[in-house]
């Protein structure tokens, strides 16, 4: 029996011993004529990194190459730990996953790991459930998707970036004034209701414009393309961050609501809770459900 065999049989064997609610594969591996007892197989976009190629390079540097090894072990390790967190917050977020365990197999060119993971345990989804008491969560779950769906598409072939500002809407527009004409001005609710898919296009459209939306605890948009005057002194977030990061963290320190920002370049999305972010995710691409 080959290799890759034993690795999927052994993950489908812990799934069923464990009654997983998934088994996550982050890698080519088949699970094909492999018994899961119902378990579906999700393939997630893959991050890898070889080991066998930072062995190499270390040892041209005159370096151990097996302490090296060891070392680089243990970062693939809390690497693929990571990988799996951020794919399943992804999922709980599409509302194909919402508790119970996950196996997780990751793959290299070099290594296999087989991973178990408790959704009610994930860091992310935690801080995401923490938003609740502040906002609705359908209205936060929307705002993800709509954020992932600007990172992994952007607009016209081009990367944007955005930023929205969810909840205590009324002092975040006391704290802010318009770059542009509001573009929501006098329309009805149900235009501007975020929680509404049939207006997630036009908010993807006016996600191009500078500025910030700023989104009432219930969904409502109040309003696009508005600039937060805030002082953004003392305000510690990661360091290379623009301003759309900065003033988004810093709005959260001065009012109670939450914000979410889509990064133009990278490909990450934030969420601030009282000037901390909170979340840092990498947008993969959704899992492909294979069985």
């Amino acid at each position: 029996m080959n290799r890759a065999r034993i690795i999927a049989e052994t993950a489908a064997r812990i799934s069923r011993e464990l009654d997983a609610a998934a088994i996550m594969v982050s890698g080519e591996l088949s699970f094909e004529g492999i018994e899961t007892g119902g378990i579906p197989v999700y393939y997630i976009s893959m991050r890898p990194k070889s080991i066998i190629d930072h062995l190499v390079s270390t040892g041209k540097d005159g370096k151990n190459p097996l302490k090296e090894l060891g070392d680089q072990i243990n970062r693939e390790a809390a690497s693929n730990s990571d990988h799996l967190q951020q794919a399943a917050a992804i999922e709980y977020v599409l509302g194909k996953l919402e508790k119970g365990i996950i196996v997780g197999v990751v793959e290299t060119r070099s290594s296999s790991s087989i991973i178990v993971h408790n959704i009610d345990e994930n860091p992310l989804i935690k801080a995401m459930k923490e938003c609740q008491e502040r906002i609705r969560s359908e209205v936060m779950s929307a705002i993800m998707k709509i954020s992932f769906d600007i990172v992994l598409t952007g607009r016209e072939g081009k990367k944007i970036g955005a930023a929205f500002i969810i909840g205590d809407s009324e002092e975040v527009l006391k704290r802010s004034h318009q770059l542009i004409l509001n573009p929501y001005a006098g329309h009805d609710e149900i235009y501007r209701n975020i929680l509404d898919k049939r207006n997630w296009e036009s908010i993807k459209e006016f996600s191009q414009l500078d500025g910030v939306f700023v989104v009432d605890e219930n969904g409502i948009i109040q309003a696009a393309g508005r600039y937060l005057d805030v002082d953004a002194k003392n305000v510690d977030i990661e360091k290379g961050l623009g301003g759309r990061h900065v003033s988004a963290a810093a709005i959260s320190r001065d009012t109670v609501a939450i914000a979410v920002t889509v990064s133009e370049s990278g490909g990450i999305l934030r969420v601030y809770k009282d000037a901390k972010e909170i979340i840092c995710m990498e947008c993969l691409k959704p899992a492909v459900r294979y069985i």
